[in-house]
């Protein structure tokens, strides 16, 4: 009985070692996800639904990887500042104006880009706050 809490308690310690180990960037992709998903409900779920469906001819999917991938450096001023532009996703035209949201801090729009490009079958990864803050520096 005694060997087996001992071995117990030192399975115990490897698995919490390992636990703790984790990089910087996945503890901070963990908490961009988190926050992201609170700034999508609050601020993007009503146009572009619970699962990232998007709302008819109104408001595109987010569920097109393909899309994201390919504007990935534009996302975060789309975000921040909307779109006028139409945007062909899925092979649909969405001709809507995409309203901006000029009180969005530089960090909720990095979180709100990495809830996006990583949820509703997208994985994308982490995008640091800098490289979103630069990115934002340069909007058209």
């Amino acid at each position: 009985m005694r060997k087996y809490i001992i071995n117990s308690i030192f399975l115990c310690s490897i698995v919490a070692i390992i636990v703790s180990c984790q990089n910087q960037e996945t503890i901070d992709l963990q908490n961009y996800m988190s926050n992201g998903k609170d700034i999508y409900i609050a601020k993007c779920q009503n146009c572009h639904g619970l699962n990232g469906e998007g709302l008819g001819q109104l408001a595109p999917p987010l569920t097109d990887s393909v899309f994201l991938k390919a504007n990935k450096n534009r996302l975060a001023c789309i975000i921040k500042n909307g779109a006028n532009e139409s945007l062909i996703i899925h092979g649909k035209e969405y001709k809507e104006k995409m309203p901006a949201f000029p009180e969005l801090t530089d960090i909720d729009v990095a979180q709100v880009m990495v809830y996006a490009t990583n949820s509703f079958g997208n994985n994308q990864g982490f995008v640091p706050y800098k490289k979103v803050s630069l990115q934002l520096q340069n909007c058209k």
